[in-house]
C-alpha cells in the first residue's frame, strides 16, 4: 500500500491514569473522536459538556495488518493573522494515495478536538468514497490537539492562539502547500469532518470557497449557543424511542425527584449514598459538588443516547452493547426497587463497563485537573483545550434549565459558567463569552450559514442535531436527516445491521459529491 511522499517525519468527558498517557499505547482518534479510556484515575467526568473524555468519535480498531501512513509535518504560523509574528510550529498530517487517480479529487479529513489516528486513513465511509472516486486522502490534526503543539504549554496566554479561525487558516495554508508540493493544481478538494470538525468542514467551504469545492459536515453544530438546554430535551425525545417509551422517561423523572429530595435530607441521603459508589462522601453543603454529581448521573444517559447503536463495535469501543433499551430496561424494572435505586443501578453499570472503581464528584478535583497546563497532563489530551474553546467561542453548555427534560434542575447554566471562571480566570465571564458566541454566529452565519455545495448529515437520536442543519436550505445546501441514528453514524464503515435510513444517507452523500465534482 502506497501512502505518498510528504514531508519527512520529525516526530513520532474513560480512566488507567491519564497522567501516564502515551500515544504509543492509547487508541488515538480522527475527526469526531471518542476515546474510551479504561481504568483511568482522573477527576474529569466520563461525559462532560456533551463530550466524552478525549473527544467525539472513536478511533477505529479494525482487523488491519497493513502498514499505516507515517506521521508527516508541515510548518505553520503561530498567529495566522499577524504578519509581524514570525513564530512557527509543526502540524501533523497523514497521506494515503492508494486510490488516487491523476486529476482526481483530494479528500481532506479535518481533525477535531483530540489526537488524530492514522487508522482513519484506511477505514471509514470517506475511504470507501475515495476508492470509488479515485481520490487522494489527507488528514490534518487540529492545532493544540494530539501531537500538534504550537506552544510549549497550555497556559491561558498560549491558548489565545487556539480558535476555529486559526484552525481554518492552518487548513488553507496546508491546502496551498500540498497543492504545490504534490502537483495538485486543478484538482478539486472536498473537506470532511464530524461534530466540531464537521462545523470546520462547512466553515472551510464558506470561508475558502476558492480552495474547497465541496464539503461533508457530519453532525456539525454550526450554531453557537450559550445555554444549550435543548440538549437534554433531545435526550428525552430519544428515550421516548426506546421500547419502554414514556414509562422510561417517567421513571427517570421520578428518580431525579427522589434523588434531589434525598440530597436535602442528610439522614435520607446517608442511607442512599453507598448505592452510587462515590469515591468520597458527598458534601451536601457544597453546591458545586452536588451539581457535579447530578450532571455526572445525567451524563450516563446522555453518553449512551449520543452514540446509540452507531457501529462503534467495529473499532473495539467499550460499551457499545449498552443502548437506550438497556438503560430503559433497568429504569422500568420494578424488581430493583424505587426509581432512584434503578438510577443508581444504571450508574453502577456505566462504572463497571468502563472499569471505574468509583464516581468522583469533587468539583475542585475536576477544576484542578483542568487547570494543568502541561502537554503531558491529564487535561492536555484535550479536555483543557476544548473547554477553553467552549468558554471563548461556542458555549454549548448542556444544562438542566429546560423544564421539559427529566433530569431535574441541579446543574444550571451558572454551574458551567463558574467552570470557565475557575479554570481560566476572571476575564472568562458570561459577558465576554456571550460576545464571543455572537461573534462566532456573525462570522460563520450560524443556522443561516450561506455555503454552497455542503451536505449536512445528522442523526435524529443525536442531541447535537439541534444546533445543526436538519432541513434543506437550498439545493446546494442539502440536509441528510437520518432517522434512528446517532452522532457521526454515517462516518463509520457500513454494517449489515445498518438501518435503511443510514444506507440511503451514505448513498445520498455520494450522489451529492459526484454531482458537485462533475
Amino acid at each position: 500500500m502506497a501512502y505518498g511522499s510528504g514531508a519527512k517525519s520529525t516526530g513520532s468527558t474513560f480512566r488507567r491514569s491519564l497522567r501516564s498517557y502515551s500515544t504509543t499505547t492509547m487508541n488515538l482518534t480522527g475527526p469526531c473522536i471518542l476515546l474510551l479510556f479504561l481504568g483511568l484515575t482522573s477527576s474529569t467526568k466520563l461525559f462532560h459538556h456533551g463530550r466524552p473524555r478525549g473527544g467525539f468519535l472513536g478511533s477505529p480498531k479494525v482487523a488491519y495488518e497493513g502498514e499505516l501512513p507515517k506521521d508527516q509535518w508541515i510548518t505553520q504560523k503561530l498567529d495566522n493573522f499577524n504578519d509581524a509574528d514570525l513564530r512557527t510550529w509543526s502540524q501533523r498530517y497523514f497521506v494515503n494515495d492508494t486510490f488516487y487517480k491523476s486529476g482526481g479529487p483530494v479528500f481532506l479529513m479535518i481533525g477535531g478536538e483530540g489526537p488524530a489516528n492514522p487508522i482513519w486513513m484506511v477505514t471509514g465511509t470517506w475511504i470507501d468514497l475515495a476508492s470509488k472516486m479515485g481520490a487522494l486522502c489527507l488528514m490534518v490534526e487540529h492545532r493544540y490537539y494530539g501531537q500538534s503543539h504550537p506552544t510549549n504549554d497550555l497556559s491561558v496566554d498560549n491558548l489565545q492562539y487556539l480558535s476555529s479561525e486559526q484552525a481554518l487558516a492552518d487548513l488553507a495554508n496546508f491546502q496551498a502547500n500540498m497543492t504545490q508540493k504534490m502537483g495538485l493544481t486543478g484538482n478539486k478538494w472536498v473537506s470532511f469532518g464530524g461534530s466540531y470538525s464537521g462545523s470546520l468542514s462547512a466553515w472551510m467551504r464558506l470561508k475558502y470557497p476558492h480552495l474547497i469545492s465541496a464539503a461533508v459536515a457530519t453532525s456539525a453544530p454550526v450554531q453557537s449557543k450559550l445555554n444549550f438546554k435543548e440538549y437534554f430535551d433531545v435526550v428525552k425525545a430519544s428515550l421516548l424511542t426506546s421500547k419502554q417509551s414514556a414509562t422510561c422517561v417517567q421513571a427517570v423523572k421520578s428518580a431525579t425527584s427522589q434523588l434531589q429530595a434525598a440530597l436535602k435530607n442528610a439522614t435520607e441521603w446517608k442511607d442512599m449514598e453507598k448505592s452510587f459508589s462515590l469515591c468520597s462522601p458527598l458534601n451536601l453543603s457544597n453546591v458545586l459538588d452536588v451539581a457535579n454529581f447530578l450532571e455526572s448521573l445525567s451524563g450516563n444517559f446522555a453518553g449512551v443516547v449520543q452514540y446509540n447503536k452507531d457501529n462503534r463495535a467495529f473499532e473495539g469501543a467499550v460499551g457499545t452493547n449498552i443502548t437506550l433499551d438497556t438503560l430503559c430496561d433497568i429504569m422500568t424494572d420494578q424488581s430493583v426497587g424505587k426509581e432512584v435505586s434503578r438510577y443508581a443501578k444504571v450508574n453502577s453499570l456505566i462504572l463497571k463497563t468502563y472499569q471505574e472503581k468509583c464516581l468522583d464528584c469533587k468539583y475542585q478535583d475536576m477544576i484542578s485537573e483542568l487547570k494543568e497546563i502541561s502537554w503531558t497532563s491529564s487535561a492536555g489530551i484535550g479536555g483543557r483545550q476544548w473547554t477553553y474553546q467552549t468558554c471563548t467561542e461556542f458555549g454549548f453548555f448542556q444544562t438542566s434549565d429546560s423544564t421539559v427534560q427529566p433530569f431535574g434542575e441541579g446543574f444550571p447554566l451558572t454551574f458551567s459558567l463558574q467552570q470557565c471562571l475557575d479554570i481560566y480566570g476572571s476575564k472568562f465571564s458570561q459577558e465576554n463569552l456571550e460576545k464571543g458566541i455572537s461573534r462566532s454566529n456573525t462570522y460563520y452565519g450560524g443556522y443561516g450559514i450561506q455555503a454552497s455545495k455542503v451536505v449536512y448529515p445528522n442523526g435524529s437520536i443525536d442531541p447535537w442535531h439541534f444546533l445543526g442543519i436538519t432541513k434543506n436550505a437550498t439545493n446546494e445546501q442539502p440536509a441528510v436527516f437520518i432517522n434512528g441514528t446517532a452522532h457521526c453514524a454515517d462516518m463509520y464503515p457500513a454494517s449489515s445491521t445498518d438501518p435503511a435510513s443510514l444506507v440511503k444517507a451514505r448513498e445520498d452523500i455520494q450522489s451529492y459529491l459526484i454531482a458537485w465534482l462533475s
